[in-house]
């Protein structure tokens, strides 16, 4: 009995005449995309950790953003959020529940709240710089 491999992209090719590029899902930050800082209200900056959506890690009590970035690489803040299970894999099903309904690529996340009083004032001076009093985010968002 033998076996063959076929390469679907090759044999769409040849019915319609038109190349397959290659589908990149997963977004690699370089080491300058890797961490992003956000300003808060308050004009504090806050250094995040980049990941895609996909390949977020689980993540322990944490401050988050989720963001899409755009064909410029420029970012938008969709969301900010905090996460404080114990359970390092529930965070992050939230996170990328909450990501994947809003249309996020990335998650921005900030790991350096000191005790969960601290983590509720990042929290609240992100959303109010980001997304101002509506929640909603706008064209306001600074990086």
């Amino acid at each position: 009995m033998a076996t063959r491999i076929i390469d679907l992209a090759e044999v769409r090719m040849q019915r319609t005449g038109v190349p397959q590029e290659p589908v990149s899902i997963a977004f690699a930050p370089t080491t300058s995309e890797r961490f992003h800082f956000w300003l808060g209200a308050s004009g504090q900056r806050y250094v995040h950790t980049v990941y895609s959506l996909i390949d977020c890690p689980a993540v322990p009590a944490a401050n988050y953003l989720l963001v899409r970035r755009d064909a410029s690489g420029i970012c938008h803040a969709l969301a900010v959020g905090r996460v404080s299970e114990d359970a390092p894999s529930l965070n992050l099903a939230r996170i990328r529940q909450l990501g994947a309904s809003l249309g996020a690529t990335e998650v921005h996340v900030h790991l350096l709240a000191g005790n969960p009083r601290q983590g509720k004032l990042i929290e609240f001076d992100l959303k109010s710089g980001l997304l101002g009093e509506t929640g909603v985010p706008g064209s306001h968002v600074r990086h």
